[in-house]
């Protein structure tokens, strides 16, 4: 059974319970920047879209198949929402310069602020339907 696992390693390669080498990802500094900058943009825009009841918060890890974003909303009333994906680096480096203009792009960092404030308005309403009676039809 142990040979099905990714935790009995490779023959001659790696040995039980080890990674490769090559299997982890390694950011440099400015990929690390780059990063924390983009996601710190994509917390102050949802910031935007939502009063200030609403907790927004941020964070980049390292993960098993690179780094990992995070941002998650926490409503004043209802469940948290999150967003998390792993940004592909590569194409956000510069050839030439080896400058990283942005790791996630402007259209991607709007489209997870929007959609965050909507999730964190619909988990209010959500919470609060219940409560309230409406009133008229």
């Amino acid at each position: 059974m142990n040979g099905n696992t990714p935790y009995a390693g490779l023959p001659g390669e790696t040995q039980a319970g080890q990674r490769a080498a090559a299997d982890v990802p390694e950011l440099s500094g400015a990929q690390k920047r780059a990063l924390h900058r983009d996601v710190s943009r994509i917390a102050a825009r949802t910031r935007e879209f939502l009063p200030d009841e609403y907790i927004v918060d941020a964070d980049v890890a390292t993960g098993v198949g690179g780094p990992q974003v995070r941002v998650a909303v926490q409503p004043p009333i209802g469940h948290p929402v999150s967003a998390g994906f792993t940004p592909d680096l590569e194409e956000a480096v510069d050839t030439d310069t080896e400058l990283i203009e942005e790791a996630i792009t402007a259209d991607e960092r709007n489209e997870v602020a929007r959609g965050l404030a909507a999730s964190a308005a619909l988990q209010v309403k959500q919470a609060i339907s219940d409560s309230v009676t409406p009133t008229a039809r």
